[in-house]
């Protein structure tokens, strides 16, 4: 009886072990680390960015990768961060990257983007068709963005399964907005004395896992290449609310990643909505349109090391 009991241990250590192995090899399979390999992706206007792996570093007992660019990312309000990350593990639980500073820098980048669209906006729009009453009105809008970014992004989980969604990161974003109103007269005295108007998002990012696909690149075709689609769900809130009444939703991104075996990230596409303009009420501006940005890249050349020496490559 004793000898039954240690064989079910037994059984029940190696089976762990193995899912244990299975799970962190099948992470390794979609996304290799090899120190030297590299990538080369072509983005939707020509433009080339080559990613390459160097030596990793440990972080809070974690051991991370590191991924290099070229060139360097100059624009952060374009920066995808599915695609771009700088540090990322793979362990036990699936691929996870460090990347909360950059997702806080290009959520805060995209956020300045729009305040200055908006602030160009409103300009015209007065310049254009000053009250009668106050044909000099100037203004200006001062305005800070703040955003707070959970540090891990969980590109994909393991235990991930078809059409099963997983939380990836949680965004929060302030925007605090004041307008500063000049050549109001005597007689309307206290009309430039608007309140600071305080806008905050909460981002909520889920990960879906829609299951295999084959995909074709410049450099080849690709077989059971797992399609990943990452979605956001916005809500915001208006301090106070009479300042800002719409029914416009924030905007939303739809990114979706395609995985292939033994090679990484094959393809990434993103459509990507205005956060804050497009809440704006369009009857009040007719002329203004929020915009959607579309991101594409596409694998041209790759060379994958191994532990061998020898490599995976691809003109």
């Amino acid at each position: 009886m004793v000898k039954k009991i240690q064989s079910v241990f037994v059984f029940l250590f190696v089976f762990s072990c193995s899912t244990t192995l299975m799970a962190n090899e099948t992470a390794k399979t979609y996304f290799p680390g090899t120190f030297g390999s590299y990538w080369v992706y072509e983005d939707q206007d020509g433009n080339e960015l080559t990613r390459t792996i160097d030596e990793g570093e440990e972080i809070a007992g974690e051991t991370y990768n590191i991924f290099i660019y070229e060139p360097d990312i100059e624009d952060w309000a374009n920066y995808a961060y599915h695609f771009l990350p700088s540090l990322y593990s793979v362990n036990d639980e699936g691929i996870t990257c460090l990347i909360g500073d950059e997702i806080e820098k290009t959520t805060k980048a995209c956020l300045i983007k729009q305040m200055e669209v908006l602030t160009k906006m409103t300009k015209k729009m007065v310049e254009d068709n000053p009250p009668p009453e106050a044909p000099n009105l100037s203004f200006d809008i001062n305005y800070e963005v703040n955003v707070e970014a959970q540090d891990d992004f969980a590109l994909f989980p393991i235990a991930a399964t078809p059409n099963e969604k997983w939380d990836t990161t949680q965004i929060k974003a302030k925007v605090s907005m004041q307008y500063e109103i000049r050549g109001v007269p005597d007689e309307f005295l206290g009309a430039d004395e608007i309140p600071k108007i305080i806008f905050e998002f909460n981002i909520t990012e889920t990960g879906n896992l829609l299951g295999t696909e084959t995909v074709e690149t410049q450099v080849g075709t690709f077989e059971d290449c797992l399609k990943i689609e990452y979605r956001t769900a916005t809500t915001m809130e208006v301090l106070p609310p009479e300042q800002h009444v719409t029914s416009n939703p924030p905007g939303e991104s739809l990114t979706t990643l395609w995985l292939a075996p033994n090679v990484g990230i094959v393809k990434f596409h993103q459509k990507t909505e205005d956060i804050f303009l497009k809440t704006i009420p369009t009857s009040e501006f007719p002329e203004f349109h929020s915009s959607t940005a579309v991101k594409t890249f596409e694998l041209t050349k790759y060379e994958i090391k191994t532990t061998e020496s020898e490599s995976n490559t691809s003109d």
